[in-house]
């Protein structure tokens, strides 16, 4: 063997690049990928290539399923193209000591692992391994969606951990059980998980490595306690909720300090009138450090019908980092004119990227408004809003201001601007030189006639 061979790192590289072999067709998950067959016969070469091929072989696990895979008696189960666990394998006896020690020794290989609610079938099987011990001793990465026995798969060595649980099948003694975990992870760095309860999150506060939280709906979460005292969350940069109301969210940033905080989502189902002014003074507390704000809703609810004025509550704050808005209601409307988009653009004149979709019947922003706006941003990339395509305001004989900068530009319309199709290409092309299209989602053809004209300007421009 060359002696090269012998330098770990060399042999790291070589592994690593095997490893990623792309498979020839595709083949389901149970049957191994080109790079690990080949893993698999480096392992078998000598004991030089042995631990190092084994530990990638064994690195990235999707289920139970392929580590029962290592004991002999269950090949013709996990093998078999027709099997699925149900809640327990039927006449499968649960694996012996001399099993058990065999799963355990590659299971301690696994640094990713996936977990769902089927795999559950397969836990009855380990009933012979001690509660005591780690099944993943070093565990990296966890994606558990469903499974009622986190205990045996959230592993204190945790950097990355992604917990789902649908809302309505959630199991009481479940979120508990999730919370007693998760505190003794010492390690982590993103965290999505249901709603933890106080002490966890106090645990997760004095985490010098956490810079991710993730919560996603707060359905079984405790009550506030007044006498909770948690330190700041020192480096922690981005946060995030999923939830039917902002009220749990706002509780977390009225009562939790976010120093360094960089990024903030929420998608809520309803946004009640009483919570927006609360919610956004929770908010104000990051106003120096926030640079990405996306906020979502499904329907906004007011007793007097009003549309949302979440803009004017955003500048009260005074953002001064603010690189990237997106506000997006799925089923009400966000009061938005030229006035005010010119406001939010002098406002934050650092803007990157600003969305303000909504589902007004009449937009009030015009192309006149929108090229007057966009020149207090002048590093403005993309841009998304609704626009009157009816009334076009821009003087066809004025000399063009272009923006070079934006070059992602989704427009939307209640009305087809079929009818002013040309007017349109040619105030794209004229004033936005770097945008080739206007974006539409996916299914939808409103822009498809602009879009048309505007390459057919483009082209031309192209061969003179």
């Amino acid at each position: 063997m060359h002696r090269a061979l012998l330098v770990s790192d060399v042999l790291l590289y070589i592994f690593t690049y095997v490893e990623q072999l792309p498979p020839t067709i595709y083949t389901p998950s149970v049957t191994a990928s080109p790079g690990q067959k080949c893993l698999a016969s480096l392992a078998a070469t000598c004991n030089a290539f042995y631990e190092l091929a084994m530990d990638l072989l064994w690195a990235d696990i999707y289920g139970v399923k392929p580590l029962l895979g290592c004991v002999t008696r269950l090949h013709p189960l996990v093998y078999s193209s027709l099997w699925k666990w149900g809640p327990q394998p039927a006449g499968v006896e649960p694996l012996s000591a001399d099993e058990a020690r065999q799963f355990l020794r590659h299971s301690t290989r696994v640094r990713s692992l996936v977990i769902e609610l089927s795999d559950d079938g397969a836990v009855p099987l380990l009933s012979v391994i001690p509660a005591d011990v780690c099944l993943f001793p070093r565990l990296r990465e966890l994606r558990l969606s469903g499974s009622k026995h986190l205990e045996l798969f959230l592993s204190h060595t945790l950097r990355d951990c992604y917990v789902y649980y649908d809302p309505e099948e959630v199991i009481p003694d479940q979120l508990p059980k999730l919370s007693d975990r998760i505190r003794l992870c010492n390690q982590l760095v993103t965290l999505s998980c249901p709603p933890l309860d106080w002490a966890t999150w106090k645990h997760l506060s004095t985490l010098p490595t956490l810079v991710k939280i993730e919560v996603r709906s707060s359905l079984g979460a405790p009550p506030w306690l007044e006498e909770q005292h948690i330190s700041p969350f020192l480096y922690l940069t981005s946060l995030s909720f999923t939830d039917s109301s902002a009220a749990y969210a706002a509780t977390v940033l009225q009562h939790m300090k976010f120093p360094s905080l960089e990024s903030f989502w929420i998608s809520v189902e309803t946004l009640a009138s009483t919570e927006v002014e609360p919610f956004f003074r929770a908010l104000s507390q990051c106003k120096q450090t926030l640079e990405t704000l996306t906020i979502m809703w499904e329907e906004y609810n007011d007793s007097q019908r009003r549309p949302l004025t979440a803009i004017p509550h955003l500048l009260s704050l005074s953002f001064t980092q603010l690189r990237s808005l997106r506000l997006r209601s799925y089923d009400s409307c966000i009061y938005l004119d030229n006035d005010v988009l010119l406001e939010v653009m002098s406002a934050w004149p650092h803007l990157q990227a600003l969305h303000i979709e909504e589902c007004a019947i009449s937009p009030s922003v015009t192309f006149h408004g929108l090229l007057t706006a966009i020149r207090q941003c002048p590093q403005l990339e993309a841009l998304g809003i609704l626009i009157d395509t009816v009334n076009i305001d821009v003087d066809p004989d004025a000399e063009p201001i272009q923006h070079t900068f934006l070059h992602t530009l989704r427009l939307e319309t209640p009305e087809s601007p079929t009818g002013n199709a040309e007017a349109i290409a040619h105030i794209i092309f004229d004033w936005l030189p770097c945008v080739y299209q206007v974006a539409q989602y996916i299914d939808e053809s409103d822009w498809d006639e602009v879009n048309a004209r505007l390459a057919s300007l483009l082209c031309d421009c192209c061969t003179a």
